[in-house]
């Protein structure tokens, strides 16, 4: 199986810079998507309901303290089959071209993030995860 970083490097190669905020949301949706389409997650690396909406703390830790990103030292792209990059292109075909706060706003609206953020205050930090059911749930009904 790929890892975050494996699906982060190609999606950075395939639509250039963009900032790290962009970059967590478009991750989170490839994974959600991949479940839904696949069957399967693309990367195993757990996705967090963050203040911010979903985060990839194992990415955050390599992007940390930067506010753009035009390439990932970390990962390899080559681990990526046919399949998962076909996922990947369908996602970002859809949610490429979007502002990274629109990302962040719709995501908020979504209920796999609410429901893992139920009985936070806005703002307030959490590390609850945003569960593979909870995403099959709510995207395979759309």
């Amino acid at each position: 199986m790929a890892n975050v970083f494996d699906v982060a490097q190609y999606i950075v190669r395939q639509q250039g810079k963009m900032t790290t905020m962009k970059l967590q949301k478009l991750v989170y949706y490839c994974q959600a998507w991949a479940l839904v389409w696949d069957a399967k997650p693309l990367f195993a690396e757990q996705i967090q309901a963050w203040a911010s909406g979903p985060v990839v703390p194992d990415l955050y830790n390599v992007h940390r303290g930067k506010f753009e990103i035009d390439s990932l030292s970390i990962g390899n792209q080559g681990k990526l089959k046919k399949h998962e990059k076909d996922t990947i292109e369908s996602v970002l075909s859809y949610y490429g071209g979007k502002e990274a706060q629109w990302l962040s706003e719709v995501s908020h609206l979504e209920n796999p993030w609410k429901q893992a953020r139920k009985g936070k205050k806005p703002g307030e930090n959490s590390a609850r995860e945003i569960s593979h059911a909870a995403m099959v749930e709510y995207y395979s009904s759309l």
